[in-house]
C-alpha cells in the first residue's frame, strides 16, 4: 500500500487518541515508520496491524478501527486536492458510486503500483443501492465501509447505514490475499447495501417520465450503430459475437492471421478478448446486465503466430507500417455494455485505449481508423504534440543539468578557495566555532612557544627607486613563502607578517605539550633552508621564548587571529637582540628544551627593553643531529 494510506492512520491516531497512544501502537507493532512518505510502498500487513493494536490500545473493536481508518482517509486526502476529484464526479451519491472504479483507473497515473479493488453499482432505488466489491486484499472490507460513511457525509451531506450482504473469501485482520488450495483463482467478493435518502436521483436522473418525443422517435438500424462505432461488438444471450464492426473485425485478422476469419462472428467473447477491468467478472448475462454504469476494459487476446504476411492470403491490404507491428504489445478496448432489449442483445460500445502515435502504429492502426465522432482522433494527436513537448523539455532540462553540474563544481571550487584564505586568517577551529554563531573566540593557552622571524638587510641603496623597491618585494616573498613551506599544522601556526617580521606559535590554537621542541625544530630547519636561497646580503635572526597567552579575533573588515601577553613581548625582544643566522632563546624556553637533549650554548646576560638583564641561550643543534 502507499505511504498516503498510512499517513493518514498516523495523522489520525495522534490527533484522536494522542501521540503516547501512537507511540504504543508502533511498539506493539514493530513500526520502524516514524514518518510514511505518500508515494513510497509499505507491507499491507502494515494496516490490520495497526488497527488489532489500536484496539488493544484502546479497548475498540478491530473492525471499528478499520471503518476509522477508511474514514480518516476521506479526511486526509483533501490535503492533496483530491476532494475537488470526488466532488466533480457527479451531483449525487450515485454518481460517485458509479464513478469510483474510473477514479482508481485516473489515479493510476499518480500512482502506478496501485493495486485498486474493483467496484461496480449494480442496484439502485428510493432507499439506497447496492455495491459489489472485488480486490484481492482480505480483511479491508470493513475499510472501505468507513470510506462509503465519510465520502456521504462530507461531500453530500448523507447519512448512510452499510450492512454486508454476502461476503466470500474475506478474512478479517489480514492483507495477505485470499487462501488458495487449488490453482484457481481466489478473489474476496463482498455485496454492500448501502440505505440512505436516494428519492432525488431516482427522479431526476433515472427517466421515470420519457418526454412524448422520445416516444415518437422510429426505430434506428444497428447496422447505423456499426458505422458509427466501427469497434462495437454485440454479444446475444449466450455471450457470442453476433455483430460487430468494421475494425474490430479487420484488427482481429491483423492480430490473428493464422485464424479462420469466419471464426469471429460467432464465436464466445471470452475466447478473443481478456476482460482487464473490471477484474474476475463473470462473463455471463445475468452479471453483467447488472453493471449498467461500467466501463470494461478488454484486451485482445492473439494468436502465437507473427507472420503477418498470412493476413495477405484473406484479402486484407497490409501497409508496410502494419509490417513492423509490434506484436509484444496488446490492443487495449474500453468502453460500456449496454443492454439493447428490443433485439435481446448487449452492445459493447468501445475505442481503443491509445496514447500517440507511435502506439497507434504498433496496433497496426490509422488515424482514420478511429471513431469519426468524439475526441479519439484528437486525443491521439495531442498525446504525440503532448510527447513531442515532453521530449524538448526533457532535452533542455539535460542541458540545465548539465550547466547546474558545471555550477555546482565551480561553487565547491570557490568555497575551497574561500576557505583556504580564511583558515589563512583564522585558525580552522576558532572558524568553524565562527560559523557556528559562537561570539565569543577568545582563549587562555597555559603555556606556547612564541617564535619571530626578522629578514636583515633586505633594503639596500636608495629604497625610493622603484627597481631596488621591486628587488626588496621579490625578495621578501622568497624568504616569507620558504618559511611558509616549513609550517607543518598543527604543530605549528603562522600568525602573522608585519614588515621584514614573521610570527609564528607553537601551542595555539591545537593545544602542544611539546610547543618548545617544535618552535625550535622550526627555527633549526629555516637557517639552512633560508642560506640556500643564496639570496646577496640577506640574513635572518630567530628568538623564541615560551609562556602564558591570550588569543582571539580581532577586527571586522579584515580579521586576524592575534596573540597578547609578556610572553609575546619578550619573544620579539629574544629576536631584534639576536645576530644573523642564530637562534636566541629565553632561560625558559632553554631549561624546556635541554630536558629533550637539544645542544645549547649559554650567551651569559643581556639587556632587554622592559626587562633588564636577562640570560638567554643559542640554539645550536638538535637532539638527533
Amino acid at each position: 500500500m502507499y505511504g498516503m494510506l498510512y499517513e493518514s492512520v498516523a495523522f489520525f491516531i495522534e490527533k484522536e487518541f494522542g501521540k503516547d497512544i501512537w507511540k504504543q501502537v508502533c511498539q506493539i507493532v514493530d513500526c520502524k515508520h516514524n514518518t510514511f512518505k505518500t508515494h513510497q510502498i509499505y507491507p499491507d500487513k502494515l494496516m490490520p496491524d495497526i488497527a488489532a493494536a489500536l484496539a488493544a490500545c484502546t479497548g475498540e473493536s478491530v473492525d471499528y478501527c478499520m471503518n476509522f481508518f477508511g474514514r480518516c482517509f476521506v479526511r486526509f486526502f483533501s490535503n492533496f486536492g483530491y476532494d475537488r476529484m470526488i466532488r466533480s464526479t457527479g451531483r449525487y451519491y450515485c454518481d460517485f458510486l458509479q464513478s469510483i472504479d474510473n477514479i482508481h483507473l485516473q489515479m493510476r497515473f499518480t500512482y502506478p503500483k496501485m493495486k485498486s479493488p474493483s467496484m461496480q453499482l449494480i442496484e439502485v432505488d428510493d432507499e439506497g443501492a447496492v455495491m459489489l466489491y472485488r480486490s484481492g486484499r482480505t480483511g479491508m472490507s470493513k475499510y472501505l465501509t468507513g470510506q462509503f460513511i465519510e465520502v456521504a457525509k462530507e461531500f453530500y451531506n448523507l447519512h448512510v447505514d452499510v450492512q454486508v450482504l454476502e461476503s466470500q473469501n474475506d478474512i478479517a485482520g489480514g492483507t495477505a490475499g485470499p487462501i488458495k488450495l487449488t490453482n484457481a483463482s481466489r478473489v474476496v467478493i463482498v455485496k454492500y447495501r448501502l440505505n440512505f435518502d436516494n428519492r432525488d436521483y431516482m427522479t431526476n436522473c433515472v427517466n421515470s417520465s420519457i418526454h412524448q418525443s422520445q416516444l415518437d422517435l422510429a426505430a434506428v438500424d444497428l447496422n447505423i450503430l456499426l458505422d458509427f462505432f466501427p469497434f462495437t461488438i454485440v454479444l446475444n444471450r449466450d455471450m457470442k459475437i453476433a455483430y460487430a464492426g468494421e475494425k474490430i473485425v479487420e484488427t482481429w485478422i491483423l492480430h490473428n492471421p493464422d485464424e479462420d476469419p469466419k471464426s469471429f462472428i460467432g464465436s464466445k467473447l471470452v475466447q478473443h478478448f481478456k476482460c482487464r477491468r473490471p477484474k474476475d467478472v463473470p462473463m455471463e448475462w445475468d452479471d453483467i446486465t447488472q453493471m449498467r454504469t461500467v466501463l470494461f476494459e478488454f484486451e485482445l487476446v492473439r494468436s502465437n503466430n507473427k507472420d503477418v504476411a498470412a493476413a495477405k492470403e484473406i484479402g486484407i491490404s497490409i501497409s508496410s507500417s502494419r509490417k513492423d507491428l509490434e506484436t509484444n504489445k496488446p490492443i487495449l478496448l474500453k468502453g460500456p455494455l449496454y443492454q439493447l432489449k428490443d433485439i435481446n442483445s448487449l452492445i459493447y460500445l468501445c475505442s481503443p485505449l491509445i496514447e500517440n502515435l507511435e502506439e497507434l502504429h504498433s496496433y497496426g492502426l490509422f488515424l482514420n481508423d478511429l471513431n469519426s465522432h468524439g475526441l479519439s482522433r484528437e486525443l491521439v494527436m495531442a498525446g504525440w504534440q503532448h510527447g513531442s513537448t515532453l521530449e524538448m523539455m526533457f532535452e533542455k532540462e539535460e542541458v540545465r543539468s548539465d550547466e547546474l553540474e558545471k555550477s555546482l563544481k565551480l561553487s565547491d571550487s570557490w568555497k575551497k578557495q574561500g576557505d583556504e584564505l580564511l583558515y589563512s586568517m583564522i585558525p580552522r577551529p576558532i572558524a568553524e566555532r565562527m560559523r557556528n554563531g559562537e561570539e565569543s573566540t577568545c582563549q587562555t593557552f597555559e603555556e606556547v612557544s612564541v617564535i619571530f622571524i626578522e629578514i636583515l638587510d633586505l633594503y639596500v641603496g636608495d629604497s625610493s627607486n622603484i627597481q631596488n623597491a621591486m628587488k626588496a618585494v621579490n625578495t621578501l616573498n622568497s624568504v616569507f613563502s620558504a618559511i611558509d613551506e616549513e609550517i607543518i599544522s598543527p604543530f605549528i601556526y603562522k600568525v602573522e607578517t608585519v614588515g621584514m617580521v614573521y610570527m609564528a606559535v607553537s601551542g595555539a590554537p591545537d593545544i602542544n605539550p611539546l610547543h618548545a621542541e617544535h618552535a625550535c625544530d622550526l627555527a633549526l630547519r629555516l637557517i639552512p633552508k633560508i642560506q640556500a636561497l643564496k639570496l646577496p646580503g640577506i640574513s635572518i635572526r630567530i628568538g623564541i621564548n615560551s609562556g602564558p597567552v591570550v588569543a582571539g579575533v580581532v577586527g571586522l573588515k579584515v580579521p586576524r587571529y592575534c596573540l597578547f601577553g609578556d610572553t609575546v613581548n619578550t619573544a620579539s625582544r629574544m629576536e631584534s637582540t639576536s645576530e644573523p643566522y642564530k637562534i636566541q632563546l629565553s632561560n625558559y624556553s632553554a631549561e624546556k628544551v635541554s630536558k629533550a637533549n637539544y645542544k645549547l650554548e649559554s650567551r651569559g646576560y643581556v639587556k632587554v627593553k622592559g626587562k633588564g638583564e636577562m640570560e638567554t641561550f643559542w640554539l645550536l643543534e638538535g637532539p638527533n643531529q
